[in-house]
Formats: C-alpha cells, structure tokens, sequence
C-alpha cells in the first residue's frame, strides 16, 4: 500500500520539491476523490522528509473550484507553497508557488494505439494528440506502441503530441521556463508566470518566428505559421468533462474524436457540446437586454483576475448599464435568488469552470468572452469562442456608447429597443452616506408603474427595483396610523405576574 501510494502521487519527488526550495509550511490540497488517501499520503511525505521542520496541512473543501489553486486557504495557514493533487486546470497562480501531481490513471496503451492508426486510415489530416493530465504518464509508452504499429502497416500519417506545460508554478517577475523530464513523464519541470498583465494577452496562441505556439488547459504545443488547426485531426484521450469541453468550443471547426479510456473505443459525437454554443449565443442574445448586471467574482487566486473584473465595470458602463460585484464562493440558484434585481451574471473564474449550468438559475450566467460580445455594439459572433479570460484582458478603455445611436433590434423581445444613456447610470459620489442619500431619495418617489419595473426589466439601477417593491424591508418610513401611546406592561414571571399575585392576596 505504502509503495503504490509513493507512486501514484509522487510521493519523493513532492519531497525533493520541498527540500530543494527549504519550505517549512506546505498545504497540501486534494479533491474530493482523492480525498480519502489524503491520511496515508501526509504521513508518506512526512516519512519521506524525515523531519526537517516541515509542516504540512492538509485543504479540502475548496473555497471555488477544485481544479484551481486555493491561495484562499492556503493563506490562512501562513503556507509558503501549495501541492496540487488530482485534475487542474493549471491556471496561473497570483501569489504563491504550486505544485501539481496529476494522477496516474491507468491507460490502455495498446487500444488506444490501434484506434489512432484506425483514425488515421479513416482521416487524410494529420493527427493532434490530447489527453487529460492523469494520463501524461503514459504518454512515452503510447508514443513507442503507435510507433511500432505505423511502422508494421506502412502508415505514413503525421501524429503529433501535445506536452505538459509544467508541473511547478511560480508568480515571478522574471518568466522563463526550464524544460527538463522527471520520472519519465513529458513535462517541464518549472514555470515561472509573470505577473505583468500585458504577459496574458493572446495567451492561448503566440507566434515565435515561424512557429505558432498554443497553449490551452495545462497543454502545449506547437505548429508551423502557414498551418490552421482546422488541418489537423484532433484526438482526445480522456473523459467528457470540462478540459474536453475547453478544446471542444475553443477549437469548434476542428475534426474531434475522443478516446473514451472505460469503454476502450474511439467516439466522434460532440454533438452535445455543439448544443451548448446554440444555448450560449441565446443567453448573449439575452444579455442584450438587460440593465442590471452582476459580476461573479468566481476566483481569488487565478492571475489577472482583478484587472478582468475591472475591465468588464468599464465595459458594462460604457454600454450604459448598471453593474454590481458578487463575491460569494460557488453561485447557486439559491445564492443568486438573493439578488433578483440583476438580469444576467457575468462569472469571472477559470477556464474550465466558466461554463456555468444557469438552467435552474432565475438569471442567465455568461461568461467575460460572451459579455464582451453582448454589451459591445456592433460585435457580431464569428464562431470564435474563448473561455480563458486571460485571452480577453487589454489596456485599451472601451468606447463610449453615443446616446444618438439608433435602435437595435433585441431577439428576444422581437421589436426594436433603445439602450440606456449613460448619464442615467453615472455613478454617484463615493462618500460615507452617498449611499442612504440616494436610497432616501429614490424611496420618496411614487413608482406609478411597479409591474413594469419588476416584470419587464424597466429598473436601470437596484435602487430603482427596491422603490419598486411592495415590500423594502426594515426602513424609517411609516405611512399607516399613529402608533397608540406607550403603556407600562406586566411585571414578574409568567407562573404569576405581580398584579395577579396582588388580586389573589385580595
């Protein structure tokens, strides 16, 4: 048991990581499914540090997503690194270092090298090869074994594997990168992220020469400038989860067959995923419409995050609307129901979490690519989809929408509608009582037509939704009669208060 733990989650050479940058305070952080090992692997690397004052504590239950680093928890135990444990998404981290252990699931490396040289027979493209992390380790065998069956059946189609970004993550101001091989596994042994903003634009392609790099999902590779992705046959060695949906509506024109490692057999239906793309563009199209608008603040630790929250503040503004910021860890439909007033959610996280399931939800929730698509005039949707906010941040302001712009014509409501001016939504000053001067003002003014507020998204502001209301909560106003005056209740314990004690005596 104790052999099999040090191999699946690289139980000496987490310690070598520890011992080589002499860190005291490690968290260890697992999910939920990994959880139940998480006793038996502290104790291993206790074992395998041998002391040393090394503390380490082990996180679950994480404060967002599980596949993101959680800086969050990690600082409240003063920790000076973080050991990923399980699938992540292997965003860039702000403040702390990190270091991940994907997993080793195990992988049929003969079957799946049967079904790409039977793609390849079926294709004229050459083949890009993909996988989930908890399969890199394979990656070397599966190499040898296609190698040997191209070789036996004379197939001379190109196959090309995309490698592992890295398996160490630090927020450094100097970006470079080690590339280097452990325990026969492909990636790199340590990236260092620069915090400058202008590093993350166009982070997903980059062109070096004629080389054009990409980089999506903890994934990296490379192509030649005068080849498309489009020329490529895509494989996905892994499960249909979020990393597959990443690639899928990233690289939405591209031939896409997934190797299902359970079932050990090749699957060309996305189809599901192609559905998702009609629903978003519904939901942008929604977003049109809307007046109120609520920023989900879904990570505290991907970089960047604050200059995305502020860049989609400006972008709403300029299109003339209302925006307010939500930080509340997972959204939820019951989270979000405290919040009627706003018409859409734009949520800020991660690339393999943005996709949020709104269905249940009273509001649709998009993401920072689509809210950038509904409230810039004029933008039309070419196919292009990102997930990675990141591939969004600028230091460009948005334009000011004009308040003689002509009428566009909303989907949803099936006519044509103006926007909002801007002056209607200026902001007021930020002073201690600005706030209650405003909400006084607003409550003192009759709303003559409440329904329309509430009901067919008149209000331009919360303000504006909360006058509408027949019910406002606790507040100084007062229009029903004059309260009776003040009288002096009973005295003494409910067994027998004093006035009756005194009738008894009586």
């Amino acid at each position: 048991m104790g052999d099999d733990i040090d191999a699946r989650y690289e139980v000496p050479r987490t310690a070598e990581f520890i011992r080589a940058r002499a860190y005291t305070r490690v968290a260890l952080q697992f999910p939920d499914e990994m959880l139940r090992d998480a006793a038996a692997v502290a104790q291993a690397l206790r074992r395998e540090l041998g002391g040393g004052g090394v503390k380490l504590f082990v996180m679950a239950d994480t404060a967002y997503n599980s596949c993101c680093v959680d800086e969050v928890g990690a600082s409240h135990i003063d920790a000076q690194c973080v050991v990923h444990y399980g699938h992540a998404c292997m965003s860039p981290t702000s403040n702390l270092p990190a270091f991940f252990v994907f997993g080793k699931t195990p992988l049929d490396t003969d079957a799946c090298g049967r079904s790409l040289l039977e793609c390849s027979r079926e294709s004229d493209k050459r083949i890009l090869v993909f996988y989930g992390l908890e399969y890199a380790h394979a990656l070397d065998d599966l190499k040898a074994v296609v190698a040997e069956l191209y070789k036996s059946h004379s197939c001379s189609v190109e196959v090309q594997y995309a490698d592992v970004l890295c398996s160490v993550m630090s927020p450094s101001s100097a970006a470079e990168v080690e590339h280097g091989q452990s325990d026969g596994s492909t990636h790199s042994d340590d990236l260092s992220i620069q915090s400058d903003v202008a590093t993350f634009v166009n982070n997903c392609c980059n062109v070096e020469g004629s080389t054009r790099k990409y980089s999506l999902g903890g994934l990296t590779w490379s192509t030649s400038i005068d080849d498309n992705m489009e020329d490529y046959l895509l494989y996905w060695i892994g499960q249909d989860n979020s990393a597959f949906a990443n690639i899928v509506l990233t690289f939405n024109k591209c031939d896409i067959v997934r190797y299902d490692t359970v079932a050990n057999q090749p699957s060309r239906d996305v189809s599901h995923l192609m559905k998702i793309l009609r629903r978003r563009y519904y939901l942008v199209e929604k977003a049109k419409d809307a007046n109120i608008v609520g920023i989900l603040v879904g990570t505290l630790g991907v970089a960047g995050y604050l200059h995305i929250i502020e860049q989609m503040k400006d972008l709403i503004k300029a299109a003339g609307k209302k925006s307010y910021t939500l930080v509340m860890g997972r959204p939820n439909s019951a989270k979000l129901a405290n919040f009627p007033e706003c018409e859409v959610f734009v949520y800020v996280s991660c690339a393999q979490t943005a996709l949020l399931d709104s269905k249940d939800f009273l509001a649709p929730v998009i993401t920072p690519f689509e809210s950038v698509l509904a409230f810039s005039r004029g933008r039309e949707w070419t196919g292009e989809y990102l997930l990675d906010f990141k591939d969004l941040i600028t230091t460009d302001k948005p334009e000011i929408s004009s308040t003689t712009e002509e009428a566009r014509f909303s989907f949803i409501k099936g006519g044509y509608v103006e926007d909002n001016c801007l002056e209607d939504n200026e902001e007021q000053p930020e002073t201690s009582l600005a706030l209650a001067e405003v909400t006084e003002k607003a409550l003192s003014i009759k709303n003559q037509n409440n329904d329309a507020v509430l009901y067919q998204g008149g209000a331009k502001s919360a303000i504006d939704y909360l006058k509408a209301r027949s019910y406002r909560g606790l507040t100084g106003e007062y229009e029903g009669p004059a309260p009776d005056s003040v009288l002096t209740g009973r005295t003494g314990r409910a067994a027998g208060y004093n006035n009756e004690k005194k009738e008894i005596t009586q």
